[in-house]
């Protein structure tokens, strides 16, 4: 299917542009400033149950910190990124702190396909609201036929509450915290976010989780508007 001219364009830059330097390096310096990197990475690790022979696939591994923190307690890491920016930056990173057994590919949840044997788990983060719903729902499916039964999958993202009746007072507090946490330059990604980006709803999220395959074994609302899931492949088939 993914060979079809009417396949979603999951290469095309939406947001932020992350095939700039300039930027990536800016994302990198914002993301250690208004994120606990270190406490956000020990949570995906522990809900995996990293181990150290399995093998671990990133979709989105941006500027490499999770990628590079697993590669220390695991076999074999696959760091993926639409940016080809964002991977030399990764790389980079990880060849400065020692971390040799990473694999960097360009792709992303449509296009990539995994050749070597199941892995023992998926992460990502802050990536697959680049994807349209039906688009989601495919890179989950695609995300499932990777894993071993009983492999994890982490997924962390940003997820509108549908028990919001008021949408607008819902966003205007959130940008409003993220002026007084961050800059205004980063409160305006974030007004792009909403405006021309593919968050969904809360319900829509778990109905696409479970009808993908998974087993949702834990659901956590980290901050506004971001909630991590974490799944399981059980034995039966996706539906």
């Amino acid at each position: 299917m993914l060979n079809q001219p009417w396949v979603y364009n999951e290469m095309r830059q939406i947001g932020t542009d992350y095939f700039s330097i300039d930027e990536v390096r800016e994302y990198d310096r914002r993301m250690q400033k208004i994120r606990d990197v270190k406490k956000e990475i020990e949570h995906i690790l522990n809900a995996i149950n990293t181990g150290p022979g399995h093998t671990v696939l990133e979709f989105g591994t941006g500027t490499g910190e999770f990628a590079i923190a697993a590669a220390g307690k695991c076999k074999k890491i696959y760091a993926l990124d639409i940016s080809a920016v964002m991977l030399d930056y990764a790389r980079q990173k990880a060849e400065s702190r020692g971390q040799g057994n990473i694999t960097y590919h360009q792709a992303g949840f449509l296009t990539y396909e995994h050749r070597d044997e199941p892995l023992d788990a998926v992460v990502t983060q802050l990536a697959l609201h680049h994807l349209p719903d039906f688009w989601k729902f495919t890179a989950l499916r695609n995300i499932y036929g990777m894993l071993k039964t009983g492999g994890k999958f982490y997924l962390r993202d940003v997820v509108f509450s549908s028990a919001v009746e008021n949408y607008e007072e819902y966003f205007t507090s959130w940008i409003d915290g993220i002026k007084k946490m961050a800059d205004e330059g980063f409160a305006a990604n974030v007004e792009r976010h909403i405006r021309d980006e593919y968050s969904t709803l809360d319900w829509v999220m778990e109905g696409m989780l479970t009808r993908a395959g998974f087993v949702i074994e834990n659901i956590y609302q980290m901050e506004n508007c971001i909630n991590v899931y974490v799944c399981v492949k059980g034995s039966g088939a996706a539906k």
